[in-house]
């Protein structure tokens, strides 16, 4: 195998699909790490091909209040961020319907978290 094929399978074997997993009721978390990150990764192409936003906790009850949050999440789903929200959680929260208007796919995410984290072509960050 030549230098130039072992770089090519080294460089295409790096894991190419980021979760974001929000959790935190933090505000300033949300703004100025959570969201930055979730949108730059996908506006600026920095090697993921995939990238998702998951709001688990108290960041949904955070979400469903905040209209400046709200912005921050359409302008993600409208550079292609995949959004999704532990249903468990928003429906303690009663939020649910309200993340769902924000077009977040709100459903239980224990079982597709333990897929996320087992992906070796995954990287989960939690804020």
């Amino acid at each position: 195998m030549s230098k130039k094929e072992r770089y090519m399978e080294k460089k295409s074997s790096k894991p190419n699909e980021l979760v974001v997993l929000w959790t935190s009721g933090d505000r300033e978390a949300a703004l100025k790490m959570a969201f930055m990150y979730t949108l730059n990764s996908k506006r600026f192409n920095w090697g993921w091909k995939n990238v998702t936003l998951v709001v688990w906790g108290p960041s949904s009850k955070l979400l469903a209040a905040d209209t400046e949050l709200q912005e921050h999440v359409s302008r993600m789903k409208e550079a292609g961020v995949k959004l999704f929200a532990c249903k468990k959680c928003s429906d303690m929260y009663e939020v649910s319907e309200d993340l769902r208007r924000l077009g977040i796919e709100v459903k239980y995410m224990g079982k597709p978290l333990t897929d996320y984290l087992r992906d070796n072509n995954c990287r989960v960050i939690t804020v």
